[in-house]
């Protein structure tokens, strides 16, 4: 029987990028990275631009991106892959109430400074200056409501950063409606289609494309640990099984049929179980068997009906003889 990762894809894939939500993961060590890497001075960003050519910056989130670490890592994985390109997310500053865990998120609670855009700008316009900034994403957690209310501080927001390819992830199904899918279109801003635990009025699954790039980001179905866990890691040790990605694969080609770039991201970080499902899903989308780090599938060895471990001598990247240690 021919295997799911040898079907002949049903849209062009050029221009679909998957990868994973961050890279720097200490439980990642010796799992998706070689043990011992950073002792041998190879950046993280070296490694995972040669299985994937994109990744979400998460780090932006917590605080605005430093112009100069930005730099870096667009030289890290211009040497590598070329055609690479990083998502943003968007400082919480804007995005969260500074005690979210206490209490809802709403346009009464959001508070950012004038400080925080113009530090926030300088790690953007540095990615974006060097080419390498796909999207900018605008995350809201689901006490985000669609009132009039958090609908216009949104506006504001969207024409404040108006210059960057934009991205808004909801997570409350109050803007799953014509209505902002409209808005959305008319002001050229993409709608975050994701996966999570479907809990209350949560969003479910979409497939919506409202401007030329498109946005995917898989959360996990860890439902018992979502809201429960006291350790914010737990909620993302989820493995997507062969079955659930089927159901993601023909909305990431239903997608693709209608965007220019299509982004997908795996956010089940969790001792690289994002890496492993960011890799079955590109074998699935583009009909192809992929290189993989071999102690990735050393872990996960159900990752071998999709994946073959790269060669030391490979740079499944880009094709040419580089070690994978080097």
């Amino acid at each position: 029987m021919e295997s799911t990762a040898q079907v002949r894809p049903r849209v062009s894939t050029n221009h679909v990028r998957i990868g994973t939500a961050g890279w720097s993961y200490k439980d990642w060590d010796g799992i998706f990275y070689p043990s011992g890497m950073r002792h041998r001075k190879l950046h993280p960003l070296e490694y995972l631009a040669r299985f994937f050519d994109t990744t979400e910056i998460n780090t932006s989130f917590y605080g605005p991106l430093k112009a100069e670490l930005a730099k870096l890592w667009c030289r890290k994985v211009a040497a590598v892959n070329p055609r690479f390109l990083f998502t943003a997310k968007l400082y919480r500053a804007f995005t969260h109430s500074p005690i979210a865990v206490m209490e809802p998120t709403s346009a009464a609670t959001i508070r950012p400074t004038d400080e925080d855009e113009a530090r926030t700008r300088e790690g953007l316009d540095a990615l974006a200056t060097e080419g390498r900034l796909g999207a900018l994403l605008i995350e809201f957690p689901v006490s985000f409501k669609n009132t009039s209310l958090n609908r216009e501080y949104l506006d504001r927001l969207l024409r404040q950063f108006i210059e960057y390819p934009r991205v808004v992830e909801v997570r409350d199904s109050s803007w799953n409606n014509a209505e902002t899918l409209a808005d959305f279109t008319q002001k050229n801003v993409a709608f975050c289609n994701i996966d999570q635990p479907v809990l209350g009025r949560s969003l479910g699954p979409t497939e919506h494309v409202t401007a030329p790039i498109a946005y995917v980001r898989l959360h996990g179905r860890n439902y018992d640990q979502w809201f429960d866990s006291d350790n914010r890691n737990d909620r993302y040790n989820y493995l997507y099984k062969q079955k659930e990605l089927e159901g993601w694969k023909e909305r990431i080609e239903n997608v693709a049929e209608k965007a220019q770039t299509t982004y997908v991201i795996t956010n089940n970080h969790f001792e690289s179980k994002a890496g492993v499902n960011a890799l079955e899903l590109k074998a699935m989308v583009t009909g192809k068997r992929v290189p993989a780090p071999p102690t990735l599938i050393q872990k996960y060895p159900e990752l071998r009906r999709f994946a073959d471990p790269a060669q030391d001598g490979e740079d499944p990247a880009r094709g040419d003889q580089m070690s994978l240690l080097a």
